[in-house]
């Protein structure tokens, strides 16, 4: 393999989620009186890390959303997870392989600790992921589409940029990834492919991506 470290979104890319969260995400937005459709949530949010959708919200209506609305939109995501959640199709059979050929492999995502571990839980992907391979906008300053987030992870797995591939599923994701320094595979599967315009190469089933990364 060309990398010695893949560096993988969660969301839309390890566990099928995006539908779940940006339903919720719309509905509790609009109940705030915040009119938001979910091609509009995909479009703004998808990503991103929840600071973002206080900015935007602020930025568009001079309105700042209440204090406990992280609180409140977690705890209807973690519950529709843990009824609904389920890996993204093919993708147990690449961290598979990646574990069985020795490739150093992490998750490095917009969403919070506890997000990323209820999610992996709910849909089965746990046992691919001790902690030392999470890596969450939480450990950083500023979320994608700044690179830190990418940079700390290649930093604590040891591995020089140059030598990193990132899978990622989000216009912000892929961003953050060229910022990096980073190749990055966009995923394609509910993303059209031309928001994902500056990866290094498009895929659109994860059935593919080993190839790619040969």
């Amino acid at each position: 393999m060309r990398y010695d470290l893949v560096l993988f979104d969660n969301d839309g890319v390890l566990v099928d989620s995006e539908p779940l969260s940006n339903t919720l995400l719309a509905a509790y937005l609009t109940e705030l009186g915040h009119p938001t459709s979910y091609e509009d949530s995909l479009r703004d949010y998808m990503g991103a890390a929840l600071h973002r959708v206080h900015d935007l919200v602020e930025e568009r209506t001079g309105q700042r959303l209440p204090e406990d609305f992280d609180d409140v939109l977690h705890a209807r995501v973690f519950a529709a997870f843990e009824r609904e959640l389920r890996p993204v199709a093919g993708v147990d059979g690449v961290l598979g392989k990646l574990a069985a050929d020795g490739v150093p492999y992490c998750v490095a995502s917009s969403g919070s600790h506890e997000r990323i571990r209820v999610g992996h839980r709910a849909a089965g992907l746990d046992r691919w992921f001790e902690e030392s391979r999470i890596f969450s906008s939480q450990d950083v300053g500023r979320g994608k589409p700044a690179p830190d987030l990418f940079l700390y992870a290649a930093e604590r797995m040891g591995v020089p940029v140059e030598r990193c591939a990132v899978v990622e599923d989000s216009p912000l994701g892929v961003r953050a990834a060229v910022a990096a320094g980073m190749d990055v595979y966009g995923f394609t599967a509910m993303t059209p492919p031309e928001r994902l315009a500056g990866a290094t190469r498009l895929f659109g089933e994860m059935g593919e991506l080993l190839d790619l990364l040969r």
